[in-house]
């Protein structure tokens, strides 16, 4: 690893070397560029508070560590009337791990409001794919007259559930399957779930902004 802008403190991965910025050697929300998928260097990240979040032009990946994470405690799940209603009356069916593969790839081709591409690149879903295999990679699935209809994706890193993508074909299915992540993680002693960084569904769901030095506190708990 080795200082690529010493100004906004951005450093290029060498490629044998899995070693991450500290937090003391990090400034904005973009760390570190470059590097490979190599499943080791994902676990890595994932434990020093980073996540890759796309490949650029010249094919180097950008990993990121917000200064504002966004985080959501299990047992604040903010569980609305509506969803309560589509929880109990709808006859979603919810199961976990059985098809791991329709679900990363329904992340990565479900069309969203204000976004015109994916960051989930084929790359990505092969290395997270690989990662699903050794048992790091959870998805909660979310079916509906036995049609996959919604579902999230994400790695278990100790006790802190770093969530990657959610997708939803029919009205709050996604919800509901996070409804049962938060409901998993409070029954398996799961105590955070990281969303990254901000967005107003996360919020309403009970999602809220910490710094980057509590994040990483919590890390290290």
């Amino acid at each position: 690893m080795r200082i690529l802008d010493n100004k906004e403190k951005i450093y290029l991965l060498e490629e044998n070397d899995f070693i991450f910025p500290s937090l003391e050697m990090m400034n904005n929300d973009l760390v570190a560029i470059g590097g490979d998928f190599h499943p080791q260097r994902l676990i890595n990240a994932y434990k020093n508070g980073l996540f890759p979040w796309f490949i650029d032009e010249d094919n180097y990946i950008h990993w990121f560590s917000p200064n504002k994470r966004m985080v959501l405690y299990p047992e604040e799940f903010k569980v609305s009337k509506s969803l309560k209603k589509s929880i109990k009356n709808k006859g979603f069916i919810i199961k976990s791990n059985e098809n791991f593969d329709e679900i990363i790839k329904n992340c990565a081709n479900i069309k969203r409001k204000h976004e015109d591409d994916t960051w989930i690149s084929q790359e990505f879903i092969q290395a997270y794919t690989k990662l699903f295999e050794l048992g790091y990679v959870f998805s909660i699935e979310c079916y509906l007259d036995d049609k996959l209809v919604g579902g999230l994706y994400g790695l278990l890193i100790d006790d802190i559930f770093c969530g990657e993508s959610m997708f939803a074909k029919v009205s709050d299915a996604s919800k509901v399957a996070f409804y049962y992540l938060c409901k998993q993680a409070k029954e398996n002693g799961i105590k955070l779930i990281d969303c990254q960084v901000y967005n107003d569904h996360l919020a309403s769901l009970g999602a809220k902004e910490i710094s980057r030095k509590d994040f990483f506190n919590i890390l290290k708990a």
